[in-house]
């Protein structure tokens, strides 16, 4: 690690103006982003005696190699510019607030011709549109389900919806009435959408327009003597009446607002949020953080505040409405003050106030949200506090089995896989701080040559990932530093291969190390440890060493080792099962008399999988447009002739099921 005081800048040389300030690694790469009223005063904290700071900002300014920082006119600038640079820099020792669990949102694929509603959880895709999180997903569901009757949009899956127009017979939601049933043409796509769009409206907490329009329209049947009509109308009154009720009203006055509440202790902090639209709590999340300094409440919440809109800003479709409300409630005023509100209004494009309740519904309901908090970080330490001291002791435990300069950090494993020398893949997984860090996973496939020569292919695999670090660590030392390093300046496009490991796994014994050393002695890398894990006796294998390092069966070193190796194995099997199917499939169907390349496209697209077209029968291969029974016939035919491929994993030479 550098010495601080090797990059310290000379005394006067830093300006007392405000600013934005950033730390960098010896290869330019953007380790923290802060700012300052007077960036002299603040600068020089950082450099102040070691034992006074924070440990991870010691960690911080000993990673670093150097210290640049821009002047800005005033505190909104600076506000702004460390806003841009976290989203372009992902700042490794920023404050990173993570969710707590998975939470669900109700998903409306407003892009699609007849657009459907459904429940999910994870990644979010451009072009639909989401609400929530929620608390619970069955609570979500049920007033789907009520809200089905009143506005009966489609809900069914891509392959039922396709099945149905194929067929001409619509799904069992269609005869129950919460389906409108647009695959067999009941209602055109204009009304259908004015039923997604009312869906839409109800959901963003526009109810009271809704009720009014459906209680005139069921007079209007009653004056004129259409009963059953009148009668379908009462009873979507009464299921709109039951799914608004299963939000109460937590705030009287019809306020649109995210309350956020913070509870913290000195090592973690959690945040919980509930998202009030017309007064009803539409969706709640919580976030937990590792410390990264003694900051302030008042520092923790303009954090936050910085990350939260700024990802729900990337998601936000056009047209759609801001995901910054009109009202912001918190425990505690950010640093900045009216500066924050004054950016917020800018994104979201009308007046923004962030404010401390002080009395009324509003400070009742900022309890229950900071109770929440405070059981999340409860429930959080329980499960994380043998969790943490195990991580910690296996980076400690690899430090010291392999004679490590410094427990590794960063370490990448990687793997080889082919069936019978054919579709030969490689990947890598990355974890840092002893956890997989998935963003960062990377497959390579491999096209100069054929066969099982796993040696081979883990020696190209290596080199190309290392030959890729020298190429952005010189492009990175040649460029200019005020731009982002991990971001090429010519094409715009992310760096991949940036950042270097302190350590690299390959899945196998001596022959794939000496092939993963013989890599790197050909590229000059000295600065990167290297070992091998093999799976038969889980000996730890290093180069030029004639004897394995034997870690106890117990030793938490060794499981993290082993999840690594699992983790690269997983992905790689993952990743050749896609590209095995797909040749097969296309290999296989080459005989089938009528079946051009547009058709087995088509087909491939249809069934995703060799496996799932293996298992359909001739309707369903009917069912896919442009398939006769003829033709299904054939394919079918021709599927029930091949045999399920195998695959190999070549380090380890074992079969893997499909």
């Amino acid at each position: 690690m550098a010495d601080p005081s090797t990059y310290r800048p000379a005394p006067g040389s830093i300006p007392t103006d405000p600013g934005v300030y950033r730390f960098l690694d010896a290869h330019g790469t953007v380790l923290y982003v802060g700012k300052a009223k007077n960036l002299r005063q603040r600068l020089n904290s950082y450099f102040a005696d070691p034992a006074g700071l924070h440990f991870r900002t010691q960690t911080m300014v000993r990673t670093a190699a150097k210290v640049e920082w821009t002047v800005v006119q005033n505190e909104l600038e600076s506000l702004q510019l460390e806003y841009t640079w976290i989203q372009q820099y992902d700042p490794r020792f920023n404050v990173k607030y993570r969710d707590d669990k998975s939470y669900p949102w109700l998903c409306i694929t407003w892009s699609d011709e007849f657009p459907r509603v459904f429940v999910g959880r994870g990644a979010k895709r451009k072009g639909y549109r989401y609400f929530g999180p929620f608390g619970q997903a069955w609570a979500i569901r049920e007033t789907v389900d009520s809200l089905l009757r009143v506005f009966p949009m489609r809900s069914c899956s891509n392959g039922t919806f396709r099945t149905a127009q194929s067929t001409g017979r619509p799904c069992l939601l269609a005869h129950i009435g919460k389906c409108a049933a647009p695959c067999v043409g009941r209602i055109d796509e204009e009304h259908h959408r004015e039923l997604v769009e009312d869906f839409c409206t109800f959901m963003s907490g526009r109810t009271q327009q809704l009720t009014r329009r459906l209680e005139k329209q069921m007079q209007i049947a009653s004056d004129n003597l259409e009963f059953e009509k009148a009668a379908v109308l009462r009873d979507s009154l009464g299921a709109l009446s039951k799914a608004t009720a299963k939000n109460a009203i937590v705030l009287s006055d019809g306020t649109d607002a995210d309350v956020i509440a913070v509870a913290e202790d000195p090592l973690e902090v959690a945040i919980q949020i509930f998202h009030v639209r017309a007064g009803r709590v539409r969706g709640e999340r919580g976030w937990i953080a590792d410390r990264a300094d003694d900051s302030s409440l008042s520092d923790l919440i303009e954090a936050f505040l910085l990350q939260l809109y700024a990802d729900a800003t990337a998601h936000q479709e056009p047209g759609e409405e801001s995901p910054v409300p009109k009202e912001i409630l918190v425990p505690a005023q950010p640093t900045s003050g009216p500066v924050m509100a004054e950016l917020l209004s800018s994104v979201r494009g009308s007046r923004v106030t962030i404010r401390v309740p002080q009395r009324g519904d509003k400070v009742t309901l900022m309890d229950t949200v900071a109770r929440n908090a405070a059981q999340a970080l409860a429930q959080h330490k329980m499960k994380r506090a043998s969790d943490l001291s195990t991580r910690n002791r296996a980076l400690e435990e690899i430090h010291k089995a392999l004679s490590l300069p410094e427990p590794p950090l960063r370490i990448e494993c990687f793997d080889i896989s082919h069936t019978q020398g054919q579709e030969v893949v490689g990947s890598m997984v990355v974890f840092e701080d002893g956890l997989p860090r998935k963003s960062e996973y990377r497959r390579f496939i491999i096209r100069s040559f054929e066969g099982s020569d796993d040696v081979r292919a883990m020696h190209e695999v290596i080199t190309r990932r290392l030959r890729r670090l020298l190429d952005d660590r010189e492009s990175m030392s040649a460029e200019a530093t005020d731009g982002p390093a991990l971001i090429d300046p010519t094409t715009g496009v992310a760096r991949k291969f940036a950042y270097a490991p302190a350590l690299i796994v390959v899945d196998g014994g001596p022959p794939q190390v000496a092939a993963a050393q013989r890599a790197m002695d050909d590229l000059g890398i000295t600065d990167i440890a290297l070992c091998g894990l093999a799976k038969r006796l889980e000996e730890v294998w290093v180069p030029d060493d004639e004897y394995p390092v034997i870690l106890p069966r117990t030793s938490e070193g060794l499981y993290l080792l082993q999840r690594l190796r699992d983790e690269a194995h997983r992905f790689a099997i993952t990743h050749h099962r896609g590209r095995r199917s797909k040749a097969m499939l296309e290999s296989t169907l080459d005989d089938v008399p009528g079946l051009g390349e547009v058709r087995r496209k088509t087909l491939l697209n249809y069934f995703g999988s060799l496996k799932k077209l293996r298992a359909a029968t001739v309707d369903e291969i009917a069912a896919v447009p442009g398939f006769g029974p003829t033709l299904a016939a054939a394919v079918h035919d021709a599927m029930a002739d091949t045999e399920a491929p195998v695959a190999v994993n070549m380090t380890t030479g074992e079969i893997v099921e499909n």
